[in-house]
């Protein structure tokens, strides 16, 4: 028990330490060490209760009453924030859940109980190991980053220890968010990590930011007071909060239906489905940071971490149909609208929506092999993502612009930041890395599922990547010649973070089948119980190879060996520098790469009201069945 709650109280501690400290050196050597110490704990706790997962039970009456303390000092902020801004709808929002859960404890709290209040399995340990290193390196990359930003945003007040505060405290909410199995402890976690993306997307303190950071706030708001709302239900009809007991009860057949629609309501808003994922395009006003801690390692993952919780009791009810049509439809309008877009975050904002749709759409089939995939994605998408969002995030600070349209020659100026940038993209959609493996697998699930809809737009969704990442990788590595270097500008701590990624990416790809047989499996095993390869070993050890091959060929043989430097072909006389030529009329034309966007049929406002309307209607049938329905399994 000592150890998770030392993963727990370390960014907490260190939190609280930024918060009052003014001096940089302090700060950036704190931040060094705490995220360094959270990586290693995160590694002992897996390695603790690797396979054996561990429950903890507190039965503390004080416990309870700091936890209720916790949600009203999040409920006073928000308050404050709504108040100062005129907000004063999204006050009545967290006010209200926050009476809801307040007159629950008063009234259902001496027979609502909870035996066991955290558990450790392995799905908590896998996100445990994401939030610790992933938002470990985050956090030591914001170092370099926020010090060049605030260089070049002299008119945003300089609020990194607040920056810090909120990112430790964001941290420790995540840990303890993903070993709860009492719902009430996880509500609050819950409530904190929205609160502190709020103040995260409001740091700039401009009108988009603080316009962009209340709607993420009311969006999880939303999503709280459905959280808040099964609490209630199933602590006054079932006697009970623990998570394990409703996976149980729904096994059984027993009627929780209505507390299961709730929690993936939630789940929705929390991982940005559509009509929910408005809050995740508006995060992009935020430093790059914050976009890398939100839409890859912690945040959104949160709200996915809970509905795959929920798998084993969704599948052919109501609350795992409104989880297969919400995730399916996100997932393919997202992937359409990625195509029109040329800013670079703005692509990574809706591939992750894209991606969320997807797991949640897998973890809603219920199925065993739904569920593997499901895992894996969340996996291969938080080290692959995040990579590729820090990436951005440096050439916007080296380039000035973060437009796609802007990254010609970014090979040749920045040779290594473009190599790390080509590892995330590969990891996201080129076999044999994981992310195509992972689609192969939800495929056949979906098949053996007897789910054909799912199955066309699993196809024709995959399909629509093809496009905006081929178009991106193929614009970073079409060679311009050029001298200059760009790289001098970055500094050490973002290389730290950014090396690091790339090489997590690229272990997490040729380690992945040890993953799925250790750590996914015996989870599943637990929840199902029983094993089955859902795609066989052999095959997943063949990609593995492929590969490490991919990593070591170009290592081996590409060294070494005289390049042969030819004279690029241009549209009219070459000037000599291969950068520019001389057109019609003796015009001097710069070479220059530009993408086809197929704006009129990809716009992005067109794939948001259709995939918008198709959620929402699916939500509010859903929800309206789930309510007067009676629960099958």
């Amino acid at each position: 028990m000592a150890l998770p709650a030392l993963l727990f109280a370390l960014p907490l501690v260190t939190a609280l330490i930024l918060l009052v400290n003014r001096n940089p050196a302090v700060r950036n050597t704190l931040v060094r060490v705490s995220a360094l110490l959270m990586g290693v704990l995160s590694v002992a706790v897996g390695v603790m209760y690797f396979g054996h997962p561990f429950k903890i039970g507190v039965d503390s009456p004080l416990v309870r009453l700091l936890m209720m303390a916790v949600d009203g000092l999040a409920a006073l902020t928000v308050l404050y924030f709504c108040v100062k801004y005129k907000r004063y709808l999204t006050a009545l929002l967290g006010l209200f859940q926050f009476f809801l859960i307040v007159a629950f404890e008063f009234h259902a709290g001496s027979y609502a109980r909870s035996v066991w209040d955290f558990n450790i399995d392995n799905l908590s340990i896998i996100m445990i190991l994401i939030a610790g290193i992933i938002g470990g390196l985050i956090a030591v990359y914001s170092l370099g980053y926020m010090a060049v930003y605030h260089r070049k945003h002299v008119d945003v007040k300089d609020r990194r220890s607040f920056f810090f505060f909120v990112v430790f405290l964001f941290l420790s909410a995540m840990f303890g968010l993903v070993m709860s199995n009492n719902l009430l402890y996880m509500y609050t976690f819950w409530e904190i990590t929205s609160l502190c993306s709020f103040l995260l997307i409001g740091y700039s303190g401009t009108n988009e930011a603080i316009h962009n950071s209340f709607k993420a706030l009311w969006m999880n708001l939303l999503g709280g007071l459905a959280f808040a709302m099964a609490i209630a239900y199933l602590g006054e009809h079932f006697y009970t909060l623990e998570i394990s007991q409703l996976l149980s009860m729904g096994m059984q057949g027993m009627p929780v239906e209505p507390v299961v629609a709730l929690l993936v309501f939630c789940g929705f808003t929390k991982s940005a489905m559509m009509p929910f994922s408005g809050w995740l395009l508006g995060a992009m006003v935020a430093p790059t940071p914050t976009s890398a801690l939100l839409h890859s390692s912690t945040m959104v993952k949160a709200g996915v971490f809970l509905i795959i919780k929920l798998a084993p009791i969704l599948g052919n009810n109501h609350a795992g149909i409104m989880a297969m049509l919400v995730g399916g439809i996100t997932f393919f309008f997202a992937s359409c609208a990625a195509i029109s877009q040329s800013d670079g975050k703005k692509v990574l904002a809706y591939s992750t929506i894209s991606n969320l749709g997807l797991i949640v759409c897998c973890a809603g089939t219920g199925s065993y092999e739904a569920a593997w995939t499901a895992i894996m994605i969340v996996i291969f998408h938080a080290v692959a993502k995040s990579l590729l969002f820090l990436t951005v995030g440096t050439a916007e600070q080296q380039l000035g612009s973060r437009n796609l349209e802007s990254f010609d020659g970014i090979f040749n100026s920045m040779p290594r930041l473009s190599l790390c940038m080509v590892i995330g993209i590969c990891g996201m959609f080129l076999a044999p890395f994981g992310m195509l493996i992972s689609k192969w697998a939800a495929m056949k699930a979906f098949v053996d599922a007897g789910q054909p809809l799912l199955l066309l737009a699993l196809v024709y969704g995959s399909a629509t990547t093809l496009f905006y990442w081929t178009k991106w990788l193929g614009k970073i590595t079409t060679y311009i010649p050029t001298n200059e270097n760009r790289e001098k500008g970055i500094l050490g701590v973002e290389w730290t973070a950014l090396k690091t990624l790339a090489a997590l990416t690229l272990v997490v790809c040729v380690l992945f089948p040890l993953i799925s047989q250790y750590m996914v499996i015996p989870y599943l095993a637990l929840m199902y119980r029983n094993i089955n390869d859902v795609i066989a070993q052999s095959n997943l050890w063949i990609m593995s190879v492929m590969v490490f091959l991919i990593i070591i060929l170009p290592l081996r043989f590409g060294k070494s060996r005289r390049k042969k430097q030819v004279i690029t072909n241009l549209s009219g006389e070459n000037l000599g520098s291969d950068v520019a030529y001389r057109g019609a009329a003796g015009r001097i034309v710069p070479v220059q790469l530009r993408n086809w966007y197929l704006e009129s049929w990809f716009g992005e406002r067109r794939m948001t009201l259709w995939g918008y309307t198709a959620c929402l209607a699916c939500v509010l049938m859903e929800l309206s069945l789930a309510a007067g329905g009676v629960f099958h399994v």
